[in-house]
Order: structure tokens, then sequence, then C-alpha cells
């Protein structure tokens, strides 16, 4: 699977919301999801936890002119927390990021309102591609949803939240 997301800070997330209720996004739930990252080798793992259950998903990504496009496989499981002790014991876990989601969805495009422990208010846009899609060609549907939002480029982020929270620590004494 793939999209193209793009990640950004947010000062307010009512009116970001409202601005994205504007443009035809729907509220679909709010979710409260228990990210835990584990050491690998190539690209990123994280296991999610949710109320509803859990799943593991490894992705890429990559710099798509501005945006990020990701490539991802997502797999259920139905026990997360030996999954979570097997894999912290062999690979080590990096971080966790806990966070409350507000999910909006319209067509292909999944907007998230993130309020993320320890850092702060973020919004990220992703756009679903379909196997036969070309990636540049959703770049425009981006940037018109990110105009709409009135989200400058100086907010745009291009790295996962557990890399913000590895950039707030204190240097080691």
């Amino acid at each position: 699977m793939r999209n193209l997301e793009a990640k950004f800070r947010l000062a307010d997330l009512a009116r970001a919301r409202t601005r994205a209720e504007a443009i035809g996004l729907v509220y679909a739930a709010t979710l409260i999801q228990r990210d835990t990252f584990f050491a690998v080798p190539h690209g990123k793992l994280k296991l999610r936890e949710e109320a509803d259950g859990a799943v593991l998903i490894h992705y890429q990504r990559e710099d798509a002119r501005g945006f990020e496009l990701s490539n991802y496989t997502i797999v259920r499981l139905t026990d997360a927390a030996t999954t979570r002790a097997m894999l912290e014991s062999a690979l080590g876990v990096i971080a966790e990021v806990r966070k409350r989601r507000t999910l909006l969805l319209r067509d292909n495009i999944r907007f998230h309102l993130d309020e993320v422990e320890q850092l702060g208010a973020f919004g990220e846009i992703e756009i679903v591609l379909a196997a036969e899609d070309d990636a540049t060609a959703s770049h425009a549907a981006l940037g018109a949803i990110l105009d709409a939002l009135e989200v400058r480029t100086a907010d745009l982020i291009g790295v996962s939240y557990f890399e913000l929270m590895g950039q707030r620590r204190p240097p080691p004494v």
C-alpha cells in the first residue's frame, strides 16, 4: 500500500477541523492510540494499539517534492501484549508515542487531528494511492488541502512523532 502525506504543527485543532469540514472532510472517529516503535535496519516498524485492536505497521518513506511518499504493510494482530513483548525482546523499543486522534475522511483522503503527549497539536493528511495511481498527480490535491487549512510551508514536518520527541531530549551529560 502507498500514500502521499504531509504532517504539520497546528495552533488550533478546532479551527483546523472547521476548515477541513468546510472542504468536505467528514468526522469518522476519535481514537486513542499507543504506537510502539522498534529498532529495525530498514524503514520503521510500529505496533499500534487502539481500543478495538492492534496492528503491526512497517513503512518506508521518501521525500516527494516536499511531501512524503510512504510504502507500507499492515498486519492485524490478535495478541498485542505478547507481540509487543516479543518484538521488544528481539528488536528493542526506540520510542513510544501516545496520542488522541480525530479522524476525518473524504474519498481516499484521511485527515488526522492529533494531540500528541509531550509534543502538542498536529495535523496529518494522507492521500491513499491505488497501485496504478501516480503519486505526482496527488501533489496538487494535497497542496490544495494544505492551502484551505492555511498550513504554511514552515509548519510542515518531515519526521515521525517519535523523532520529534528525540529532538526535544536534552543532550547527554
